[in-house]
């Protein structure tokens, strides 16, 4: 393994899935098409958890979810259409129900978890698999959005690895997309981390990042648009 966070928590996942779980895994998060969306963000989400453990009820579940979240991620369709991230999402979900041997209820509260990513903003748990099951879904998205706090050359740099990862689009056609992606989280406000203790550590700096990031890109637009 790479890391030792990821050492420390598959050792807890291991034996609730199948033996080519984890090769099923690597394979995907090293894709050559993958920059942002790899073992980097993976290690990121579980350096958070770890450190944050206190606030979840069942984090070896959130976990598994952060292990499987993404390992479906493709940004372009069969027709060459850009894909849209819910087909990502549906097939990384039953990615993992293959591999896993976790027990039913176990099972069905991960693949929740994994499926909420589908609409961060809107997501809501529909079953309380176990007491904390609501707040455990809730903590992995915020972890999931942890990056838009990064410091602002991480914040940058994790952009230009997304570009990278859609370099097929036309740049404008990127900008335009990203800036209503930016938009989506920046109309939250308050509501883009849904825990009081994440908000404290990741709002103000997340929000900071989204307003510069949202007004550079409108620039580059603009300069596009005059060059054309």
């Amino acid at each position: 393994m790479m890391e030792p966070v990821l050492d420390k928590y598959w050792s807890q996942l291991a034996s609730r899935h199948d033996p080519s779980a984890f090769a099923t895994l690597d394979a995907a998060y090293r894709e050559p098409q993958r920059a942002y969306h790899a073992w980097g963000h993976i290690v990121d989400i579980l350096t958070k958890l770890d450190r944050l453990a206190s606030l979840a009820t069942r984090p070896d579940l959130i976990a598994a979810a952060a292990f499987w979240h993404d390992a479906v991620y493709l940004t372009r369709g069969p027709d060459g259409r850009p894909r849209l991230d819910p087909v990502n999402v549906r097939e990384s979900a039953a990615l993992f129900e293959r591999h896993s041997r976790f027990d039913p209820m176990e099972q069905a509260a991960v693949r929740d978890i994994i499926m909420a990513t589908a609409d961060h903003m809107k997501a809501k748990a529909t079953t309380e698999h176990y007491p904390g099951f609501s707040r455990d879904l809730d903590l992995f998205l915020d972890l999931d959005l942890s990056s838009l706090a990064a410091a602002w050359p991480v914040f940058e740099k994790n952009l230009g690895d997304i570009r990278y990862e859609f370099g097929w689009i036309p740049e404008t056609d990127f900008y335009e997309g990203r800036t209503r992606m930016l938009g989506s989280f920046l109309r939250g406000g308050a509501g883009l981390y849904r825990l009081d203790e994440t908000r404290a550590l990741w709002l103000a700096p997340a929000l900071a990042n989204l307003r510069r990031a949202d007004f550079e890109l409108r620039e580059r637009l603009a300069r596009a648009s005059v060059a054309n």
